[in-house]
């Protein structure tokens, strides 16, 4: 039986999340970057999500389908990785993140500030690729629980290296302190770096 349901257009997509929160039933939800119709079930086909600025989504009549399966951590993940994008892991907020976690076994990390993600406009090709990504604010949060969280990963995780990118303000440096204290505690000094990105958005070492 045919009924009204929105399509989406991902090459227009840009992740704003204006449709996800227009749509009180729930049906739409942004993942890795992009809008998606989680459940055709809940879509009334009203057209609430019309809202996007990119003219992403239409209404279409089409035959309804199967309910898909709820959206689960594990299922975001796995959406995620088959879209081939460049963020490999979630979550991605340090505090989420646990220590025995699968992804972090012989990874590449990526420790970054935050505020980075937003500055730098080309974050996603030039950092993302091959990387486990850990974000956080070391100006908002408290920085010996970085230090615990960062030991714990090391002495459980054969962590291949570490690439911390950080702002240019001095709230910053103490994501790099909490790294480099957390590697001296837990006796494993593995390769490391560090960028820091301008507030006009720019590389400066």
């Amino acid at each position: 039986m045919k009924r009204r349901i929105i399509r989406i257009n991902e090459e227009k997509c840009n992740g704003c999340g204006l449709c996800e929160k227009a749509c009180h039933e729930g049906a739409i939800k942004v993942i890795g970057g992009k809008a998606r119709l989680v459940s055709e079930d809940l879509c009334d086909g009203m057209g609430s999500c019309l809202v996007c600025p990119e003219n992403a989504i239409e209404i279409i009549e089409a035959e309804s389908q199967a309910q898909r399966k709820p959206l689960t951590n594990e299922s975001i993940n796995n959406e995620i990785i088959n879209k081939n994008i460049n963020l490999n892991s979630w979550p991605v907020q340090i505090h989420l993140i646990h220590p025995k976690a699968k992804f972090l076994a012989n990874a590449d990390l990526l420790i970054a500030s935050d505020c980075t993600a937003f500055a730098y406009p080309n974050f996603h090709n030039d950092f993302l690729k091959n990387r486990v990504v850990l974000i956080g604010c070391p100006k908002l949060d408290d920085l010996e629980s970085y230090i615990e969280k960062f030991k714990d990963i090391l002495l459980n995780n054969d962590i291949k290296s570490i690439t911390v990118i950080k702002m240019e303000v001095p709230c910053c440096n103490g994501m790099s302190y909490a790294v480099r204290k957390a590697m001296a505690l837990s006796d494993k000094i593995i390769p490391y770096s560090e960028v820091t990105v301008s507030i006009d958005g720019k590389i400066i070492n």
